[in-house]
């Protein structure tokens, strides 16, 4: 079951990542990401009211609340380092936050078996050529390099931590909801800063309000895909988990071919390729 929960999230990340990729072409991303994450929270708050979660309330949601503060920060970093680009160097490399949770699992000592120890091996450099890494052109700037490692370092912690948010389902709709609380927060308060800055938070057009459907699809899925890989992690091998979610970049390319036909480039179905071939060694691992 690990490898089927880890898989959806895979699924829910990447098709999250795509949905919030087209958003935010219309409108500033943190503005995506708060109203996004403000609707995830309402549902959220629905969910836990109505199953009682409220019960399982301790010292655990303490990890909820750090990956809800350092989310936003990662994703802040992430766009950052996206503009500054190049895309082609900066996507792949980010890809590097699956080495946080599999380095957590291994401390806590996890060891995977020589088949799954191949599949890891196998799944990440498929990840990383599916984002379509660029091997020559233009030069990469060290804020740009700087800002993606930060990304990818809190994009880790963010796996690790929600995974120890909670032990229980309904402890896990709780988590999940005090994690968007803090994310919702933290971006409020980057869109403040914003505004006070005299930084446009909205399109000219005004609120989008005909992309309120797609923006709570992108919302929903991210919190399902963070709900998926916290069920994944507990019923088996962090390590094995970690790297199965990690398979996102993977649905996002594929999307991106599917609805916007846009052409995969060779080393990118190579990536596909080798990410199929990993977790085919892991599940069978």
């Amino acid at each position: 079951m690990t490898v089927f929960f880890a898989l959806a999230t895979s699924l829910l990340w990447g098709l999250a990542d795509f949905g919030g990729g087209l958003l935010s072409r219309r409108a500033p991303a943190l503005t995506v990401v708060v109203v996004s994450q403000g609707i995830a929270t309402a549902v959220l708050g629905a969910i836990v009211v109505a199953t009682g979660a409220w019960s399982e309330a301790g010292p655990r949601l303490w990890f909820a609340v750090a990956a809800g503060l350092i989310g936003p920060v990662a994703m802040i970093c992430f766009y950052e380092a996206l503009a500054l680009g190049p895309m082609g160097v900066v996507s792949p490399l980010a890809t590097l936050s699956v080495a946080v949770p599999v380095g957590a699992g291994l401390l806590f000592g996890e060891r995977p078996g020589p088949w799954q120890a191949a599949g890891i091996a196998v799944a990440v450099a498929g990840v990383v050529l599916a984002g379509g890494p660029q091997l020559r052109g233009a030069p990469v700037q060290r804020r740009a390099i700087v800002l993606t490692l930060v990304a990818a370092l809190g994009f880790g912690m963010v796996f690790v931590l929600i995974a120890a948010a909670s032990t229980t389902v309904t402890g896990l709709f709780l988590a999940l909801f005090v994690q968007r609380v803090a994310n919702v927060v933290a971006g409020g308060a980057g869109l403040g800063a914003m505004v006070a800055r005299g930084t446009p938070v909205l399109p000219a057009g005004g609120f989008p309000w005909g992309s309120l459907p797609a923006l709570a699809f992108v919302g929903l899925a991210d919190v399902a895909a963070n709900g998926t890989y916290s069920t994944a992690a507990r019923l088996g091998p962090v390590t094995v988990a970690a790297v199965l979610a990690s398979l996102y970049p993977v649905v996002t390319a594929l999307a991106a071919r599917g609805f916007l036909s846009e052409r995969l480039r060779v080393i990118q179905a190579a990536g596909a390729g080798l990410a199929l071939l990993g977790t085919l060694l892991l599940a069978t691992g």
